[in-house]
């Protein structure tokens, strides 16, 4: 499978690519197309993944890998402080970027075919990226993931952020990875930053990883 620009997508990442595009011709650009249960809890996600942003007061740029239909942008560009003054969405599934490009027509955003970071920012973002493997087994899966979260934090000045499915969640689904937030604290404080924080106190089934440079 190739994406916009000519790269070749991992084979992992082609059945994800699949499903989601099913999702937004049958659901639309909205929390549902992208596998999220509620707007609500949409929000909810976003304003744990913005704790990243605390204390910024003046101008930022963002990177967001796996941003679907854009939603990320509507939350963060409408933020009073820090002020979006760029930000890029990637995402490997046409037919989300298609979606994304017709709602959000703000000079400031740009979305981009491609399953890595292609340009540098100050905070990059992976807002469920990571919770559909499809059928991959999760020892593959976990694998892909920290290679990802590399390529993310390469390419982000300041800071990331990210979240992902507990391994403590009682209702699995097959097709969903579930991780280890101990495991993930300790590949993040060991390949990225020892300046790592895990925000798990929230009503969700999934917690959220900050690192800052």
């Amino acid at each position: 499978m190739t994406a916009g620009g000519g790269e070749e997508v991992p084979e992992i990442l082609v059945p994800v690519a699949e499903q989601f595009r099913r999702r937004i011709k049958r659901y639309g650009a909205g929390p549902r197309g992208v596998c999220w249960r509620s707007a609500e809890r949409q929000q909810l996600r976003f304003e744990v993944l913005a704790a990243i942003l605390d204390g910024e007061r003046g101008n930022i740029s963002v990177g967001d890998l796996g941003c679907g239909y854009g939603a990320l942008f509507d939350f963060l560009g409408g933020l009073p402080m820090p002020r979006v003054e760029r930000y890029v969405g990637y995402d490997i599934c046409a037919e989300m970027l298609r979606a994304a490009r017709r709602r959000i027509d703000d000079p400031r955003a740009a979305f981009i075919e491609s399953s890595r970071p292609t340009a540098d920012a100050d905070y990059g973002f992976a807002a469920g990226t990571y919770n559909l493997k499809h059928d991959a087994d999760d020892a593959t899966w976990n694998a892909y993931v920290k290679i990802s979260l590399a390529e993310l934090w390469a390419r982000s000045r300041r800071g990331l952020a990210f979240n992902m499915l507990s391994i403590d969640s009682e209702l699995r689904q097959k097709n969903l990875y579930y991780g280890d937030p101990s495991d993930f604290m300790e590949f993040c404080a060991r390949a990225l930053s020892p300046r790592v924080t895990l925000l798990d106190n929230h009503p969700l089934t999934d917690w959220t990883i900050l690192v800052r440079r």
